[in-house]
């Protein structure tokens, strides 16, 4: 399996091709990735919540290599941020701008 790199390069044209603006699309997409990230923790949390011990003393906790493997399953997932502009730059992010939603008179 062949890593890859860390760094892109990303056309910044593509990147405010939908919104019309570099930076309004970085804001997008910075929400989208504020999202997933938010999702993953919560899923983490809630995996990890299982191996919960109410035991205070060190010396009967031990490693679960279970709980282990999935820390390490969390940790090689792609970051938030590459998957937020992935998504945004494949069309699947929705937005809306405050100034386009419905005011009441």
């Amino acid at each position: 399996m062949a890593n890859q790199p860390s760094i892109i390069t990303r056309d910044i044209d593509k990147i405010a091709a939908q919104t019309g603006n570099v930076y309004e699309s970085v804001v997008v997409i910075s929400k989208r990735a504020r999202q997933i990230a938010v999702n993953i923790k919560e899923e983490l949390n809630n995996k990890l919540a299982e191996f919960a011990t109410t035991v205070d003393n060190l010396e009967e906790v031990f490693e679960n290599r279970e709980q282990i493997e999935i820390s390490r399953f969390y940790e090689r997932l792609p970051k938030p941020t590459t998957t937020g502009l992935e998504e945004f730059l494949e069309g699947k992010v929705m937005y809306r701008r405050r100034s386009d939603e419905v005011k009441p008179e």
